[in-house]
């Protein structure tokens, strides 16, 4: 889009990844909810009736004090929920999380845009490549006052970051708060076991903030790809959950398949909490009182444990159905994912010019199946783009719809890839 000389006041802000990919298909006449495009980009999961869970949520009763103000890091009683479901989930026999640790946020990219805002001038922040598209934005407010530095995760580790090399960099980089997406939006590849625990030792000894942006924690599946039996986080490694500088976020947006609640809450130290509630109180003024009621009834302990179960039976079988019709295209993953409900695809080995991920995304979109080309997922702060795109044989492909409408559009994805290479 071009830049509009009539407002110079303002800056551009740039789309980000899925927002164009839904931009450029709306060119071409898509719409939400329109069953002829298949969306494999989208950044949800299916938000319907699932085998095997509790039925969906489709009505809330609000109590009198609801339709007023709130608190601005929620209220009292969804914290205290929120910290017994991470109790029970992650600190069996260990210092239990409290609601003073907690923060409620109408979203998770709100309750991570409330961390970069508590950042310190001078804070020397490292971040990884590729990762969440938003980091971007997040980051290019804070160019200027803070030293912002890129950690490449490597093809031949499958994008992931081992725990030696983390402690490597932050110790010799002086790095204060290092923020990363794990499960990963878009790698699909998730730290856990003695990794992340290497994290949370790393972060405990050099003081450094680590963020964990667990909002894809119970989209976890074994080696063989069947599903786990239960989610991932850093908190398991905590020891002093006032002490240790490890903030998470998570929600109900992605494990729960509520995104349009917009309920998410990060969980860490309470000195932290209270800068973040602080903060919040300039930036939105506070969470919805009708998502925390809800969001009251979708973690009842009855509800929570069969829902995500229900929900790794379901996506484990969409993620092998994926993974087998790429392979036999010629596209590849660099690791088979073993969590989220996306693959970081290589198509290299297609033919011209669809290796390329722009030509690629563009050709799919002739039949209305939409992709996200790599390179949004280079996060760039200064906005300041390489000759050659890293990453442009490179695309996330998302499994989150319905399997009908997977099977449909990885079908038309064989059409455009068989066109190509007669």
């Amino acid at each position: 889009m071009a830049e509009c000389k009539q407002f110079p006041m303002v800056r551009e802000v740039p789309y980000m990844g899925v927002i164009w990919v839904v931009y450029q298909a709306s060119l071409r006449g898509f719409v939400n909810g329109d069953p002829d495009w298949c969306n494999l980009g989208q950044g949800q999961p299916e938000v319907g009736e699932m085998a095997g869970d509790v039925p969906r949520i489709n009505r809330i009763d609000l109590q009198p004090c609801d339709h007023a103000y709130g608190p601005v890091g929620g209220t009292l009683e969804v914290r205290q929920a929120i910290a017994d479901m991470i109790n029970r989930q992650y600190r069996q026999g260990k210092m239990p999380y409290g609601p003073d640790n907690i923060s409620f946020a109408s979203g998770g990219r709100l309750a991570l845009t409330r961390l970069y805002t508590i950042l310190a001038d001078g804070c020397r922040i490292a971040y990884k490549n590729p990762d969440y598209t938003a980091y971007e934005d997040y980051l290019y407010g804070l160019r200027n006052r803070c030293m912002l530095l890129p950690i490449y995760a490597k093809p031949e580790d499958a994008f992931k970051i081992p725990a030696e090399r983390l402690a490597e960099i932050i110790h010799q980089e002086k790095i204060d708060c290092f923020v990363f997406s794990n499960p990963c939006n878009p790698t699909g590849e998730v730290i856990r076991g003695d990794v992340l625990k290497g994290y949370v030792e790393t972060a405990r000894r050099e003081n450094c903030l680590l963020g964990c942006d667990e909002f894809y924690s119970h989209f976890i599946y074994n080696e063989d790809g069947s599903p786990a039996n239960g989610p991932v986080s850093a908190l398991e490694f905590v020891e002093d959950v006032n002490e240790d500088p490890v903030v998470c976020f998570d929600g109900l947006t992605k494990s729960y398949r509520y995104p349009g609640w917009r309920a998410g809450w990060a969980v860490g130290p309470a000195h932290i909490i209270e800068q973040i509630n602080r903060a919040a109180s300039a930036v939105d003024g506070g969470p919805s009182m009708l998502t925390q009621r809800a969001t009251l009834q979708a973690i009842k302990p009855e509800r929570v444990a069969v829902t995500t179960q229900a929900l790794r039976n379901e996506f484990a079988k969409k993620r092998a159905l994926m993974l087998k019709e790429l392979k036999d295209m010629g596209i590849y993953p660099a690791q088979a994912p073993s969590g989220t409900f996306y693959i970081w695809a290589c198509i290299k080995d297609l033919p011209e010019p669809i290796n390329n991920a722009d030509d690629f995304f563009f050709a799919c979109l002739d039949k209305k199946v939409m992709t996200v080309p790599g390179h949004f997922f280079d996060v760039r702060p200064h906005r300041v783009r390489p000759a050659v795109e890293p990453y442009r044989h490179w695309v996330r492909l998302s499994y989150g719809p319905d399997m009908a409408t997977l099977q449909k559009g990885l079908a038309r994805m064989k059409e455009v890839v068989e066109r190509y290479r007669r």
